[in-house]
């Protein structure tokens, strides 16, 4: 390893997840992990997954150990980004449960002291989101906001609103270590 990537976790939202993996193509040095559910998404979206193994590592959530999260503690990464966050995820990691290859991650980027940008699905009582097929209204439960809100608090955590300050404040986070 040259020097430290960013690892990139794609959760089982369709929340504007074009948008962000769009993005995400731009950079490099970069490894992708995949939820279950994010695998599926990508599938439901029309989202090749080989066009992103072309440019980058992808590892796929297949062990209950998870074992790619070790990278961490050998500062292989030096940010973590999940975009898009399912309120499921978001709830498990206020929770703190690591029971899945990318609640584990954030677990262990916390334990580490790396930080986490996070882009939820979840952020505001009223708000427009992608489906499979085009844009559509929801409405997000209070206590999914309310883990969006606790999830603002947590240390090395980087809560983001949109997909704009999303590129914002990973590029920010990747010309700080410069």
């Amino acid at each position: 390893m040259d020097k430290p990537r960013l690892a990139w976790a794609v959760t089982g939202s369709g929340h504007y997840i074009k948008e962000c993996l769009d993005f995400m193509l731009t950079l490099d040095d970069v490894d992708v992990y995949l939820s279950l559910a994010g695998e599926e998404v990508l599938k439901m979206y029309g989202i090749n997954l080989d066009e992103i193994r072309k440019k980058f590592s992808v590892y796929r959530d297949k062990s209950a150990s998870a074992p790619p999260v070790g990278h961490f503690y050998k500062g292989y990464y030096h940010t973590l980004v999940m975009a898009p966050t399912t309120s499921n995820t978001v709830a498990k990691c206020v929770l703190g449960i690591a029971d899945s290859l990318v609640t584990n991650l954030y677990s262990q980027a916390g334990k580490c002291r790396v930080p986490s940008i996070v882009y939820p699905c979840d952020i505001a009582p009223e708000m427009e989101t992608t489906a499979p097929g085009g844009k559509v209204m929801v409405y997000p439960r209070k206590i999914d906001l309310e883990g969006t809100a606790k999830l603002r608090d947590f240390e090395y955590t980087t809560v983001v609103e949109s997909v704009d300050e999303l590129i914002i404040t990973v590029k920010e986070r990747l010309q700080s270590l410069t």
